[in-house]
């Protein structure tokens, strides 16, 4: 969503961790029965089309004046914008945690036996329901604009928009409705992503702080491309996932170990740091050369 919004309209939204906490909160509230007691599938359905509308809303109301305005301008805007967004699920639907429907078990994991020994025990890895379905929903996301922006006339209207404001506009364009556009899309996109944290972790607002991780891999895989956000979000969480294990006691003594186990929060904001001062552009971000 936040690469969609970027390589359309060239904005960096940060508002896109409280559009996920809407979705999530919508979604729970059409299916719960202090809100409409709808089917969880209809309640989903219903909620994405609320952030569909909420995504119109943004751009037509917020962003669309800002037309011509310094980009920090703009960035002060989608800044401001989140924190109005946050405040307003607060005034709604309050501060207290919800129970989240479970759309994928929990407590049942999937164990597969590796054809491997380790001494002479069989190797069982162990993967969570929730975060394998996640990452399917998440491929078929990807893949589906992938071939949205490749075979469909609105897709390729973005692509050439995120090319050359001034001419896609001056080819027929309507850069208005492309804009509007991408940030419905970039709706979708969120509230599906606040489904399935919320699946996980329950409907709380520190929903929209999961987005602070996807910063680090949006710009470590390229702001222009959604596979690079891809593989930039598996490195990512390999490497806390790496940071994070028990078994480094060995190695590096347990005061050390431990003290590594606590740094997993820092650990995609070192390797940003570390790849932009080699590659600024990202691994998969397009360098841009402006005449001046």
């Amino acid at each position: 969503g936040i690469v969609l919004i970027f390589k359309s309209s060239e904005i960096f939204n940060f508002a896109h961790g409280q559009m996920l906490l809407i979705g999530a909160a919508m979604t729970w509230w059409f299916w719960s029965d202090e809100g409409m007691g709808l089917p969880l599938w209809l309640a989903i359905i219903v909620a994405l089309l609320v952030s569909i509308g909420l995504g119109l809303l943004i751009e037509r109301l917020t962003l669309r004046p800002m037309t011509g305005q310094p980009l920090l301008s703009i960035i002060l805007m989608t800044l401001a914008l989140s924190q109005f967004l946050q405040g307003l699920t607060i005034l709604i639907f309050g501060t207290t945690q919800r129970n989240f429907p479970a759309i994928f078990s929990v407590t049942d994991p999937y164990k597969i036996t590796l054809p491997f020994e380790y001494n002479g025990n069989p190797i069982i890895v162990i993967l969570k329901q929730n975060l394998v379905w996640s990452f399917v929903v998440a491929m078929v996301c990807v893949i589906v604009l992938v071939l949205f922006f490749q075979y469909t006339r609105t897709g390729l209207s973005m692509r050439a928009t995120a090319e050359d404001h001034e001419t896609a506009q001056s080819v027929g364009i309507r850069i208005n409705r492309v804009f509007g556009i991408s940030w419905a899309i970039a709706g979708i996109i969120a509230a599906i992503g606040g489904i399935l944290i919320a699946t996980a972790s329950g409907l709380d607002l520190s929903l929209s702080i999961v987005v602070l991780a996807a910063f680090p891999a949006v710009l470590l895989g390229g702001l222009e491309s959604i596979p690079g956000a891809v593989i930039g979000g598996l490195l990512i969480g390999l490497a806390q996932g790496l940071v994070g294990l028990p078994n480094n006691d060995f190695f590096l003594g347990p005061e050390t170990a431990q003290a590594i186990r606590n740094s997993t929060e820092i650990v995609p904001y070192v390797i940003l740091l570390i790849v932009l001062v080699i590659r600024p552009d990202g691994l998969f971000g397009q360098k841009r050369i402006e005449r001046i």
